[in-house]
């Protein structure tokens, strides 16, 4: 064996666990950006009025801000009425949420738009009050 073949070993491969563990990052970003695009988009959008119950901070962790609006019933004459129809929602805002706590109890109407699906730290619901305002 001469020196030239001693020196000149095989060049090692281009580590294929790199080539794997790049191609693997590329795809969860991907994945991420795609349900990033799923949870931004709005499904529906609209406004509900009725008397607002419930306003709390939820959450362990990720602080939360979330509400109950009851519609009310509806007459279906000859004294029968539906039950009350409640109306969760949720808000990442704490404008808003300021304004809810000071309306609590009284008629309100909230302009609201429903996400498809919402990351874990927005909000128990898929419903976000953008506004809120008093009815007089």
């Amino acid at each position: 064996m001469n020196e030239e073949q001693a020196t000149s070993l095989p060049p090692k491969k281009k580590g294929k666990f790199k080539r794997f563990a790049f191609i693997a990052f590329l795809t969860l970003i991907f994945l991420w950006f795609i349900y990033y695009f799923i949870c931004g988009i709005t499904y529906s959008d609209g406004s509900r009025s009725g008397i607002l119950f419930k306003v709390a901070r939820k959450g362990y962790i990720f602080k939360t801000y979330e509400g109950e609006l009851n519609i009310g019933g509806v007459n279906q004459g000859e004294g029968t009425i539906m039950p009350m129809t409640i109306f969760k929602f949720s808000t990442t805002k704490k404008q808003i949420y300021d304004s809810l706590e000071a309306y609590q109890g009284k008629r309100v109407v909230l302009k609201y738009r429903q996400v498809i699906k919402n990351f874990f730290w927005q909000g128990d619901t898929d419903y976000f009050v953008d506004h809120v305002s008093l009815v007089r």
